[in-house]
């Protein structure tokens, strides 16, 4: 990929990066500027930066411009676990495994793939033609509620309680290690993994803030069921936050320990609430979602011990 780099003009200081880069790159989408900045392809001065980054005399930016592996996006009749729906949004209980919207690698299976199947044409389209009805996401390998927007003022009245931290996602994770405090905050910027793009990591220079609170739910001899509330919502976050306070997710391939990673469940995190204002009306939507069979087992084996 070519590096691209220029120095910032003097028309462009104290201006946002994410709005000079929309002069400099006019031909594209503002949603792809975005995940070119939030993927660390766009640079100042050789690191990651933010949107909201204002430029100074100086700056340098750099910017390689990520080829997109076209996708069809294909109706697939997946059956799904349907919380919650009506003219406005679905709330999916997702299994671990499904990846929820096509990349590079998964073109098919995914959830929005279902989503065509189930919703026609009704999808919000605001974050666009490979994430049609995408508000939040969740990874792959976490199973549990996920938010669908049907139509674009939906999504608009969900996107600002997101902004405005309003909505409520709670998590049940099982993590290794014993927690001593019954409650805690977990307060540490994340950004890009310098040295693997694919992964997070705590960057408390350049990260973007990330808060996540917990509670003890039950200990055992070698590990903690909690629970973990989402104040901010970043690629990973309570992975990161968990590994980073040394208690990493269960069965986490990415960021536990490798030599104990080896199960193919999948990690045992769960997102189990899920509560917002229905834009439409102004009442409370609360969902919640019990753990998966695989998650129970776990669970039993280690209080049968």
């Amino acid at each position: 990929m070519n590096v691209n780099k220029l120095k910032v003009e003097p028309h462009q200081i104290n201006e946002r990066l994410d709005k000079v880069m929309r002069e400099i790159l006019s031909e594209h989408t503002r949603t792809y500027l975005q995940m070119l900045i939030d993927e660390g392809f766009i640079k100042v001065n050789g690191k990651d930066s933010k949107s909201s980054y204002r430029l100074k005399e100086g700056d340098e930016i750099s910017y390689i411009l990520k080829e997109s592996e076209p996708l069809a996006l294909e109706k697939e009749e997946i059956p799904l676990d349907v919380c919650f729906e009506d003219n406005d949004f679905l709330v999916i209980n997702k299994p671990q495994g499904m990846v929820v919207h096509p990349a590079g690698g998964h073109s098919e299976g995914t959830l929005v793939n279902a989503l065509l199947a189930h919703c026609g044409d009704t999808l919000s389209g605001i974050n666009g033609v490979k994430r049609p009805g995408i508000v939040h996401r969740l990874d792959k390998d976490t199973s549990g509620l996920i938010l669908v927007c049907k139509n674009d003022l939906a999504h608009q009245g969900v996107s600002k309680q997101f902004a405005e931290r309003t909505i409520k996602r709670i998590y049940t994770a099982l993590v290794y290690g014993v927690i001593r405090e019954d409650a805690g905050k977990i307060h540490a910027p994340l950004a890009r993994d310098t040295r693997n793009r694919q992964k997070m990591a705590v960057n408390l220079n350049d990260g973007k803030e990330a808060i996540t609170k917990f509670r003890v739910l039950e200990r055992f001899e070698k590990y903690t069921l909690v629970e973990a509330s989402l104040v901010t919502g970043r690629t990973h976050q309570i992975r990161v936050h968990f590994a980073y306070i040394g208690y990493p997710i269960v069965r986490d391939k990415i960021y536990g320990p490798s030599k104990k990673a080896k199960a193919s469940e999948g990690q045992l995190l769960h997102a189990t609430e899920l509560a917002f204002i229905h834009p439409t009306t102004k009442k409370e939507v609360h969902i919640t979602s019990e753990l998966p069979p695989y998650f129970v087992n776990f669970l039993t084996s280690l209080r049968t011990k």
